[in-house]
């Protein structure tokens, strides 16, 4: 992991999520070249900001890290959506998915 990764991890975020550097600098409540800063490489956050970033996105600091999951927003959602199915919904969501999976 390095820097590089940051950075491209955190404008890949920020391009999904739909918001400009500028309009995520001030809802961190950074300057307007903050976010700027970082994805050009002048800057890293702070733990704190890194911790604040993470949030923004609605992710944690594990699917922050984690390459492989393409969009962890769409993926938190869910989950928190299948945290209130009772058993059989679960089970006929999993019976779903794996049609779905399946047929692809």
């Amino acid at each position: 992991m390095d820097e590089e990764f940051i950075r491209n991890r955190i404008t890949e975020l920020r391009l999904k999520k739909g918001v400009s550097e500028y309009q995520m600098s001030m809802d961190l409540g950074q300057n307007k070249n903050y976010v700027q800063a970082i994805s050009s490489g002048r800057a890293l956050p702070s733990m704190k900001q890194f911790l604040n970033i993470c949030e923004y996105m609605e992710i944690t600091p594990f699917q922050f890290f984690d390459a492989q999951e393409n969009n962890p927003q769409l993926i938190k959602k869910a989950l928190d959506g299948m945290r209130k199915l009772s058993d059989d919904d679960l089970i006929m969501l999993i019976g779903l998915i794996g049609r779905l999976n399946s047929e692809s």
